[in-house]
This record gives structure tokens, sequence and C-alpha cells, in this order.
């Protein structure tokens, strides 16, 4: 980490995270953090759903709400970055303060409630994104809208001409009701929509599915059989957690989702579950501040990984920090791909 990123990061940990999330965007539209460029190799280059990766380490959704960074993101190490979530219309989100740093447990608790910008001006926004970058968008659902599950095939018939993948988001727990669409028969009449939209872009794009990890695994087996019958390209194991077991500080017992260090086993569990119930690429995420974390997500049996709330402590350069030690590790136990490493070592999470 560089003394100026080291220096902004300790003066954004002062004010609100709110609006020290709102500063670390301009500041990345400035130029001011750090940006390698794609960072590679023999080893790490791989294949997710199709879409080819310089490397398996990408930015989760969340970070960059409105697709206002990608440019730079493009530039900060990443191997794919995911935009939004986007719904049909711009909407406020929850009241705030709806942001919280846990601190001591290197977590975070959000209640945003799917604030964005509208699908309309995220699509112009993408319409301009990098072409040398792999770049999806997480596909939400209005908080008022009389039927959520349309809502996610709207965003992608608008945005989906730009994009490279997309993710159907039913997982996030400040939505009310948002959930109860990943029951089977829910989840499967959305997936069907949006992948009935997904097939008549002018270039299909594939589509993955965000679970969250307070799933039984009755739940996932039957995630994992609709999301094989209807077509999901890959399944992104997983969304933040409303589990509080362990936490510390004044901000512990807030309302929304856990995300951060403290999620990483429950998520790895679930992600290493469904590498024994389906024969999908899986993404892991929860939890990821190291390269040690990505590479065990990857032995549980994902092929590639998400991080966010990680960057909040230890900068934007741990993106590509994680990447390059990753490549290291990869190195050390004999794997020539990242491909060679993926679930050798999901006997040690079921």
């Amino acid at each position: 980490m560089s003394v100026l990123e080291r220096v902004g990061l300790s003066a954004l940990r002062r004010i609100d995270p709110e609006a020290a999330h709102t500063l670390a965007l301009r500041a990345l539209r400035a130029g001011l953090a750090p940006m390698p460029g794609p960072v590679t190799s023999p080893r790490l280059q791989t294949t997710l759903a199709g879409l080819t990766l310089p490397n398996p380490v990408g930015l989760a959704a969340g970070f960059d709400k409105n697709a206002e960074a990608l440019h730079p993101l493009s530039r900060a190490g990443f191997g794919f970055i995911e935009v939004g979530a986007a719904t049909p219309r711009a909407q406020p989100g929850n009241p705030k303060p709806r942001l919280f740093r846990l601190t001591r447990d290197k977590a975070a608790i959000n209640r945003f409630g799917f604030n964005n910008d509208g699908m309309d001006v995220i699509a112009a926004r993408l319409a301009k994104r990098p072409c040398d970058a792999v770049i999806g968008l997480n596909l939400g659902a209005n908080k008022d809208s009389p039927d959520k599950s349309a809502d996610f095939a709207t965003v992608l018939n608008t945005c989906g001409a730009y994009l490279d993948f997309a993710t159907v988001n039913v997982s996030s727990p400040n939505t009310e009701k948002l959930r109860d669409l990943q029951g089977p028969a829910a989840l499967s009449e959305l997936l069907n929509g949006v992948m009935r939209v997904r097939d008549a872009l002018a270039r299909p794009i594939p589509v993955f599915l965000k679970i969250a990890p307070d799933l039984t695994e009755n739940d996932l087996t039957d995630i994992a059989a609709v999301a094989s019958k209807t077509g999901v390209d890959a399944i992104i194991a997983t969304n933040t957690t409303l589990d509080r077991a362990g936490l510390h500080g004044p901000h512990a017992s807030e309302a929304g989702g856990l995300s951060g260090a403290p999620l990483f086993e429950k998520s790895t569990h679930v992600l290493a579950q469904l590498a024994t119930l389906s024969d999908l690429p899986l993404i892991g995420v929860g939890g990821i501040g190291s390269p040690d974390q990505a590479y065990a997500k990857i032995r549980a049996g994902a092929s590639a990984v998400q991080l966010y709330t990680a960057l909040v402590y230890g900068g934007l350069s741990l993106g590509a920090n994680i990447v390059r030690g990753l490549d290291e590790l990869l190195r050390r136990d004999g794997f020539d791909t990242v491909a060679d490493a993926v679930g050798t070592g999901k006997k040690e999470w079921t």
C-alpha cells in the first residue's frame, strides 16, 4: 500500500461510512487510486461461463452501484468487475444511516435497499465502458414494484447490450420479500423470464444467480436444481448474512446484511455444499481479505471469487495484492492453472 493510499484510507475511516464511500469513488475517478492495470499470468488466466478472465479475482457489486468509475476500476487489477445493483426506476433506498463499520471485526452492515440511479442512467454509462475489461451488472427490483420478478428481466433488456454478464440478485436482505424469490416456484418463473430476455439479446451473455448464505441444505438442493433447469451459467455464493454471532462494537445489532471477515466460514461452507450439489461454475464471495482466503474459496469449489468489504480496511490495492499472492500459492502447490485447483479442498468445508 502506498503512502498516499494509507493516508487516504486513514482519513476516510474518520468520517461517516457512506460519505467515505462517495469520496472514495470521486478519488478513483480523479486518478488518485492505484491502477496497476491487468494483473495476470499463465497460471491466473481462466475462463468462467465462457468468459476469458486475466485472473479469477473480481470486484463484487455494491462498490460502484451506478457504473460511475468503470474506466479506473478496469485498471485496478481485478479480473472482472460487477456494478449495480440496478433497478428499473431510480430509487433513494432506505433512510440514512444505513452503512456501519465494525472495525474490530473487519466487517460492515448495510441496509441500503438498492439505492441507484435507475437502469436508463446506468445503461448510458455502460454504453461508454472500456472494451478491454469484463464488466457485468447486478440486476435488482424496485422496492415498490408490483411485480419484482419482472423487474430483473426489464433491467437486463435495457442494459444487456453493454454487458459481459448479468447477475440475478434475489438474496439481498434489504428489500422486503426479495429473498422470498429464492423459493423453487418463484425462482423458476423469475429465471425463465430473465433467460428469455437473455436469449433475445443480439449478443447473449452469461447469467449468474446470487444466493444468500442463510439457507438450509434442502434450500441449496432446490436452488441448484432450478438453476440447472433454467440454464443459469453460474451461481454466486454468497450475498450478505443476517447472522450476528460473535460481533463486537456499538453497531453489532444494526439491521441489514453483514459482510466482511465474519462471513468467510459460513459462505465458504455454502460454497462447498453447492460444489457437491451442482456442476455449474461457482463464484465465491464473502469475507475474502487475503490471498489465502481467495485460494481457500477456489479449493472449496469456486472457479472465481469476488471481494468488496475488505477494501474498506485494506484499500483498493488489496485486490491486486490478492491476485499476486494467489499466483504464488498456485505456484507453490504445483498447479499450472486456476482451474486445476478448483474443488481440490471442498471436503474440508463439507
